[in-house]
Formats: C-alpha cells, sequence, structure tokens
C-alpha cells in the first residue's frame, strides 16, 4: 500500500483533487485507480473550456484490462488538460499524484469539502474494499 499524500481530498470513485493557489484544482487518479486498471494505454481528455458537474463523466483511462470513466468531483470549468498523456498515458501509472494528473478546473461555486474524503477517510474506504 502506497502512501496518501495528505494535502488531497479524494472521492468514493478513487479520483484526488488538490487546491492550487491560483483557485484551481488539479485532478487524477489514485494509486489504487491506476494499480486496478494495469498498464494504462489510452487516456481521453476533456476540451479546454468544457464545464463539468459534479459526478459526471469528465475522462476516460483505459487499459489493457478494462477502460474506466474518470468523474468530476466538482462542478467547474475545464482550464487545462495533461497534454503529455495523449502520447505517454503510463505517466498515471508512474506517477498518478504528479506527472499523471489528468485535468485542471476551475471550480463554479466552494468546494463541499463534506462531499469528500480526506485522506485518512479514503484510507479506510480501501481498507474496507480489501477486507
Amino acid at each position: 500500500m502506497s502512501e496518501l499524500p495528505g494535502d488531497l481530498l479524494y472521492t468514493n470513485d478513487h479520483e484526488w483533487l488538490r487546491r492550487e493557489d491560483d483557485g484551481n484544482v488539479t485532478i487524477g487518479v489514485t494509486d489504487h485507480a491506476q494499480a486496478a486498471l494495469g498498464d494504462l494505454v489510452y487516456v481521453e481528455l476533456p476540451e479546454v473550456g468544457q464545464d463539468v458537474a459534479t459526478g459526471g463523466d469528465m475522462a476516460v483511462v483505459e487499459s489493457v484490462k478494462a477502460a474506466s470513466d474518470v468523474y468530476a468531483p466538482v462542478d467547474g470549468t475545464i482550464t487545462a488538460v495533461n497534454e503529455e498523456l495523449a502520447d505517454d498515458p503510463e505517466k498515471i501509472n508512474a506517477d498518478p499524484y504528479g506527472d499523471g494528473w489528468i485535468v485542471r478546473l476551475q471550480p463554479s461555486a466552494a468546494i463541499d469539502e463534506s462531499a469528500l474524503l480526506t485522506p485518512d477517510a479514503y484510507q479506510s474506504l480501501l481498507d474496507e474494499e480489501e477486507a
């Protein structure tokens, strides 16, 4: 089990988000999610400027085993996508919390942290799934 970064919030669907100094949030999939999917071979990224709704499809990651939707953890507008993933989707496998980020978005409202998981709460979710 890898150590969960303490500066992130998490979702029940295994996405993470990090608040940035400019008000945007960076979003990716957790180490648990990338490990479950296996070696990623393709990432379908959204368009910059696209509006997303909490819980709505935002991106797709595909491995040799399966394809999985990446859901928006908050409402907002996509401000950047990790273009490097088009040629190197394995960045998500190698560094899910760093170079493997997927999108940045500008939240359209204050983030409801009660709808997200702290690192400890996410670890508890993982422990329950493994039990």
